[in-house]
Formats: structure tokens, sequence, C-alpha cells
């Protein structure tokens, strides 16, 4: 019997993204649900980059975090409702925060394999209408009342609904080990790492006038699509200083002597999709399409925050980057000082804070600030949980083409659970 042949890896090119704009909760998508929103995104891939014909595509991945039992199958409804092939198969994946990411990098291992030649890969998330359970007491009520075996068990099943079991169970920001909500988790972080408000105010007025620049020179004009009547991001505020965040009162870690966090420098509930387009070289080359940027490694990793984080340790829930990037640096034979652009997800401003001095704390060099996050990010942008990956993957590759020179950018993104989605994208 002949031996299997091995695969020998590609390289994968990001030919590029699309996304909506991010909208605040309650507002311009407060009724769009993840499917609307996704599949705009993804058209908008479609259309700029010709992706009709039957079999463009060779697999689409999506995902969201807030998901209703309607968004079953979520990425194939996406797809079955989009300009694409309805014959591309796909499927959903969901990793928290990480989740756009953590699906750029599925799609990325299936071409890297040749296992398909092109990709398509997002996310999307609601705050807007999140999804509400039914009282668990009225749960277990209706499935007695659904096994009895006679009208007279099963009206008496149902005659214990008492009005209190009519209230919704409503999705709360609360990590189920320990009950605290990522913003609590975040503002012990910035406590063990003697974050300050005045750095976390400073990182939040930079993300918005950096994002709102890079508006106004029209680098967002191939990324970002109009969607029900929005052209930019919502929560985007152009005028933002460290003086006005100053004035605004802290919302997190208020059982502590000068708390830090407020909704300034904390990432909004957020609505929106975004989408990126993969393939091999081969595939962009047949098609005329100049890859954006090359995607060359990356790495995951988890933390034991119910202890290192409530315990006051450095451990927090969002700093498995901290070990996740290290990690995927020594393996590539990288240090900081190899990387053009560095893109953290702005969950909180004391989460990136802290992830830049637990960085240096395990022997990386300082990241310079002229090179971090230089169009903005989540606290400018906004946070839809499962698009955000997505989002940077698409940004920070146009940010080296942009460039028009060998580059190389790193990301890094913070995920509930105590996880952490690292990348490295580079353009020869």
């Amino acid at each position: 019997m002949s031996p299997v042949q091995r695969p020998v890896a590609r390289r994968v090119a990001v030919i590029g993204g699309t996304r909506v704009p991010f909208a605040r909760s309650d507002g311009a998508y407060a009724t769009a649900s993840n499917q609307e929103m996704l599949t705009a995104a993804l058209d908008g891939l479609v259309a700029r980059y010709g992706l009709q014909e039957p079999g463009a595509v060779g697999e689409f991945v999506g995902g969201a975090v807030l998901k209703h039992s309607r968004d079953f199958n979520l990425a194939r409804e996406t797809v079955l409702g989009s300009a694409l092939d309805s014959r591309t198969p796909a499927y959903d994946l969901q990793q928290a925060c990480g989740t756009g990411l953590q699906a750029v990098i599925a799609a990325a291992n299936k071409i890297a394999l040749g296992q398909i030649e092109s990709a398509v890969a997002g996310g999307a998330d609601t705050a807007s209408d999140a999804p509400l359970g039914v009282n668990d007491r009225l749960r277990r009520i209706l499935l007695e009342a659904r096994r009895a075996k006679s009208a007279g068990a099963r009206i008496r099943a149902l005659a214990r609904i008492r009005p209190a079991h009519l209230v919704p169970d409503i999705p709360r920001n609360a990590e189920p080990r320990t009950g605290l909500s990522m913003g609590e988790h975040a503002a012990v972080t910035a406590r063990a790492w003697g974050v300050t408000r005045e750095a976390q105010d400073a990182l939040a007025a930079t993300s918005h006038q950096r994002l709102a620049a890079a508006y106004e020179r029209g680098f967002f004009q191939d990324l970002v699509v109009p969607f029900r009547g929005l052209a930019r991001d919502q929560n985007l505020r152009p005028g933002s200083t460290p003086a006005q965040l100053a004035k605004l009162r802290p919302v997190f870690g208020l059982d502590f002597p000068d708390p830090t966090m407020t909704a300034g420098n904390s990432t909004p509930l957020t609505d929106g999709a975004a989408t990126v387009l993969l393939a091999s070289e081969e595939w962009a080359r047949e098609r005329g399409l100049a890859p954006l940027a090359y995607l060359s490694a990356y790495e995951t990793a988890a933390v034991d925050f119910p202890h290192g984080d409530v315990g006051g340790g450095e451990d927090g829930l969002l700093m498995a980057p901290a070990y996740a990037v290290p990690r995927m640096l020594e393996r590539a034979g990288l240090t900081m000082a190899d990387f053009d652009l560095v893109e953290v997800h702005e969950a909180f401003a004391s989460q990136v804070l802290a992830t830049l001095a637990a960085w240096e704390k395990r022997g990386l060099a300082p990241v310079d600030r002229e090179r971090l996050n230089v169009a903005g990010s989540s606290l400018a942008t906004g946070h839809p949980f499962a698009a955000t990956g997505a989002r940077i993957v698409a940004t920070l590759a146009a940010l080296l083409a942009e460039r028009d020179a060998p580059g190389r950018g790193l990301i890094s993104v913070c995920a509930a659970g105590g996880q952490g989605v690292t990348a490295v994208l580079e353009r020869d």
C-alpha cells in the first residue's frame, strides 16, 4: 500500500474585508438580526471582489456570541440569503470575543493544507436584540406538562405557573465561574497592574482621534459598506480628548478606592458584522487580485482567571494574550522590533495597558505607541463580539498594504472565559 501524501502548507493571503458600520446597541440596528447584518457584510464582499460565480468561494465560516434559536446554522443561512453561490458550504464557530479571528484561522488552515482555495470568515453580534430565555422555573413546568400522560396531570402542572415565572431570563455580561461582569474583572486587573485613569483616558481619546482621521483620509472606503443609514461607526467621537473623558464617572470597580474605569474608556455594547476574504496565492493570481497581506502565524492561550484574577493576581480574565503572544513570537523567531504595526483589541483601555505591561514583564520590548492601533480600534469603533476579529484582520491587512513596503503586523484579541487569540500578518 502506497503511503498517503502529506500536503505542504501553502501561504494564505488576506485579499480584503468588508463590514457594516458598527452601531451602538438600541440604535440604528436595533431591529437588525445577526443574519441580516452578516448578510449585508458578506454581500458587500461578494460585490467588491466579484464572487458571484458558482464555486467562487470554497467555504464560509462565521459565528455570533449572542445567538437566538433562530440563529441555528447562522453561517449557512447567511450564505443562502446572500449573493454568494448557494452551494457554498458553511459552518458556525464561537469563541467569545475571539470568534472572528478564530474563524479566520479555521478557514486559513484549510487553505494552507490545500483542502480549499478560498474562504470567507467573519462574525456578527447584536446587543440590541439579545436573546431572552424562558424563566427556568417556567421551563421546568412546561416540560413537565409536555411529559404528562393525561390531561389532568397536564393541567395540574400548568396550574403551578405564577406571575413571577413569566419574567424572562435576560443575558448577563457575567462570567459563570465568578459572577463578575467583564468590566468588573477588568477593574481587578487594572488595579493589579497599577493602570491609571489618566493613561486609560489618553488611550481612549487617541482611539477616537485616529479612527476619525482614518475615515477622513478615505481609508475605510474599501472596507465599510453603508447599512441602515449609517456610513460610519456610530460610536465614533472625533473630538474626544482626555480632558473630556476625565469628567465621566467611574462605572466599574466601584468597590475599590479611586475607581478608574468609565463608559468612555470602556467599549460600549455594539451591533455589527464583518467579513474577510482569504485565498491561496494561485486563486488570487487567477483572478487578478493582489493580496493585501499573508497570515503567517497564530496562537491561542487561556488563563486560570477564577483564581488568578479574583484572588488579586495578574492573570486576569482578559490577560491570555500576555501568554499567547510571547509563545507565538518565540515559535516564529520574532521579536517586537520586527513589527511595524500592532493591533490590540480595546475591550477596555485598562486591559490594553495591562497587556502591554505584561508583555514587557515577560521579556518583550515595549510597544511603540505610534505603531499601536494606528487607525483606532474597539474603543472608537465599538465591539460587536464576534465581528471584532474579522474587522481587525481586514484593517491591519489594509494598513500594511497602504505602506506599499514589506512589513509585519501583530494582532492580539482577548476573550471571555480567560482566553486569547493572536496572529501575525506579513507583507512582502
